[in-house]
């Protein structure tokens, strides 16, 4: 289950906010699976990558409340942890930096927080994209609910092709090879 954080609606579409619902296009739009069906307060579509079965999901919750959707899609399609992966963005990695592990705390994103609280374990895979900072002047929910300057939108569109095979390569050869090439 590929879980991408991001807020719905046109208004968030290109937000630093949803960088893990833009993996998530990007992944759909390169393996053909259409998020077609609505469940669990998420849209998501089943289809294949790498041979193996996948669900691709974006919640319709807002990034701060992910964790009741991931909760009750682990419990109604019987997922193991091992078997989830968090996509989010992180402002404490450089722009286009990408992080994976396989567990670990929040670091202060409140959709992170949610997910930990729902499932009652910081056990689960994530893939964290650097999003940076923002200059000391700037609040940082604006910052993540703005969008990409000119200059990051081109570093960003290689960071989320990135991540896509990062995932891909998770699903085809595990987490552990996967984070001595991409960590």
């Amino acid at each position: 289950m590929i879980f991408g954080l991001g807020n719905p609606g046109k208004a968030y579409e290109q937000s630093r906010h949803n960088i893990g619902f833009r993996v998530i296009d990007k992944l759909s739009q390169e393996h053909r699976i259409e998020l077609n069906k609505h469940s669990c307060q998420a849209w998501i579509g089943e289809g294949e990558v790498g041979r193996e079965e996948v669900f691709l999901v974006k919640p319709l919750t807002l990034v701060n409340a992910a964790g009741v959707s991931l909760l009750q899609l682990k419990q109604k399609h019987e997922v193991s942890l091992e078997d989830i992966m968090v996509i989010s963005d992180d402002v404490n990695l450089e722009l286009g930096k990408l992080r994976l592990a396989r567990r670990g705390g929040d670091g202060g994103h409140k959709g992170l927080r949610s997910i930990i609280e729902f499932l009652g374990t910081e056990e689960f895979p994530r893939l964290r994209l650097g999003i940076d900072r923002p200059e000391e002047k700037v609040e940082l929910k604006e910052y993540v609910l703005g969008e990409f300057t000119f200059r990051e939108k081109k570093v960003i569109e290689e960071t989320i092709s990135r991540a896509s095979q990062a995932v891909e390569m998770v699903i085809r050869q595990g987490i552990d090879e996967t984070m001595k090439h991409y960590n």
